[in-house]
C-alpha cells in the first residue's frame, strides 16, 4: 500500500492543470513560508485578506527550490516516498514541479550531478533548475483554489508545508531520487550498510 500523502497524477501536462491542492497550508506552514522574506509579518497580513494568492519569496536562506519537468518530478517524488525517506514541501508550477530542499541544495546538486555523470551530456537526467542564494520562485496560495482548472498558469500544493520547521531534503538525498527515477533498474542507496555504525536518516521525519 502506498504511503504517499500527495495527489497521484496521469503523465500528461494538460492534465496537471485539473489538480486541485492536496492540502492548504496550516498557520505554522505559512509562518515558515513567510520567514523566507525580508518582511514576514507584511506577507501574512497579505495572506490573511488574500488567502489564494501566491507570491515571490527569495530562496537560499530558509529553501531551496529544485525544479524539475513535471514528468521527471513526480518520479522523484514517488522515489522519495516509495523507497526514501519522505519529501519536504512540494508544488506545481506551470507544468513544473518545486521540491524544497534545504539550503545549500541548489549549489551543491548540478556539481553532485556531474560528478556522477547523470547530468550533462548523459541525458540521463534531464535539466533540473536549481533556485538558491540570489534566486526567488512563486510560492503557492495557502488555501486551495475553489476551481483550480480555472488558473491553468497558477501554482498548487502536491504536499503543503504544515509546520515551522519542515524536514528538507539536501542534495545528496535528491541526487539520489534524480537517479532513481532516471533509471528505475539502477540500485543506489542513500543509507549506510547495517554494519556501519553510521547516521540513517530519521523515517519519523516523514511527513
Amino acid at each position: 500500500m502506498s504511503r504517499t500523502p500527495y495527489e497521484t497524477f496521469p503523465g500528461h501536462l494538460a492534465e496537471l492543470r485539473e489538480l486541485g491542492d492536496a492540502a492548504g497550508v496550516t498557520p505554522d506552514g505559512a509562518a515558515w513560508l513567510a520567514s523566507a522574506g525580508t518582511y514576514p509579518r507584511s506577507t501574512l497580513a497579505f495572506w490573511e485578506e488574500r488567502p489564494d494568492a501566491p507570491v515571490v519569496l527569495p530562496c537560499g536562506t530558509v529553501f531551496d527550490v529544485v525544479n524539475a519537468p513535471a514528468i521527471f518530478g513526480r518520479r522523484m517524488l514517488d522515489r522519495l516516498w516509495d523507497e526514501g525517506p519522505g519529501s519536504g514541501p512540494v508544488a506545481v508550477f506551470r507544468g513544473r514541479m518545486l521540491l524544497f530542499a534545504a539550503p545549500g541544495t541548489a549549489a551543491r546538486l548540478p556539481s553532485l550531478l556531474d560528478w556522477e555523470e547523470w547530468g550533462g551530456r548523459s541525458g540521463a537526467v534531464p535539466p533540473l533548475l536549481c533556485h538558491g542564494t540570489g534566486d526567488a520562485v512563486t510560492v503557492p496560495a495557502p488555501a486551495p483554489r475553489a476551481a483550480p482548472a480555472a488558473a491553468p498558469a497558477g501554482t498548487r500544493w502536491l504536499v503543503a508545508p504544515d509546520t515551522r520547521h519542515p524536514w528538507l531534503p539536501g542534495p545528496e538525498i535528491l541526487l539520489w531520487a534524480a537517479v532513481r527515477a532516471a533509471r528505475p533498474t539502477v540500485r543506489i542507496s542513500i543509507f549506510p550498510p547495517a554494519d556501519q555504525d553510521a547516521k540513517v536518516y530519521d523515517v519519523s521525519r516523514r511527513r
